[in-house]
């Protein structure tokens, strides 16, 4: 009798550990199934909520994303020495046409090499306008900005040879916080506009 009852709980136990083991793979991937179910739930939660006329251009919050431009352009640094112009190709990013302009006058700002020296590095370029072929350029220029005659003469030709490279641009007028100036810098004699020559 003993006999019988060993046997039969060797087996109830055996039973128990094969039904046990064979339920743990089953229940593996049902629980993920059932995350992936969560999960494709939440990811398609946001859709749901999302207006049908909704393009791929929009964002979070449903505002729409402005299509950024590139554009290829010549920038103008000088050496230490401040003796010629060197021209260093640069790629400009804008949202809209009207902020190219902007976008161009900046990258004279950040030479991309050591042995470069900016003419226009602590100017601060507030805004560049296009209107029927005529670039206002309004710009802030505090004293350490200041150049001697022959920095002012290279920077003058660097911000020209950067707006003029636009072919629809062909005149430039210079505003220092908003007001025409007969010098930048007191050593050059400014035209406004200046023309493309």
């Amino acid at each position: 009798m003993n006999r019988k009852s060993y046997i039969l709980g060797v087996l109830v136990l055996l039973l128990a550990l094969s039904s046990g083991c064979g339920q743990k793979p089953q229940a593996a991937p049902n629980a993920g199934a059932g995350n992936a179910e969560e999960t494709q739930e939440d990811v398609q939660a946001p859709n749901a909520t999302t207006p049908p006329d909704a393009d791929s251009s929009q964002g979070a919050g449903g505002m729409n994303q402005p299509q950024l431009s590139t554009e290829k352009i010549e920038t103008y640094f000088t050496d230490d020495q401040m003796l010629e112009l060197t021209q260093v190709s640069r790629e400009i990013t804008y949202q809209a046409e009207e902020d190219k302009y902007l976008a161009a006058l900046k990258t004279l700002q950040t030479p991309s090499d050591a042995k470069q020296f900016s003419l226009w590095g602590k100017a601060e370029f507030r805004s560049a306008v296009l209107k029927d072929g005529t670039v206002t350029v309004d710009l802030s220029l505090p004293d350490e900005a200041r150049l001697g005659a022959g920095g002012e003469a290279l920077a003058l030709d660097a911000l020209k040879n950067t707006l003029f490279q636009f072919d629809e641009v062909k005149a430039i007028d210079l505003l220092v916080d908003g007001t025409p100036v007969d010098t930048l810098m007191g050593h050059v004699e400014l035209t406004h506009p200046m023309s493309r020559n």
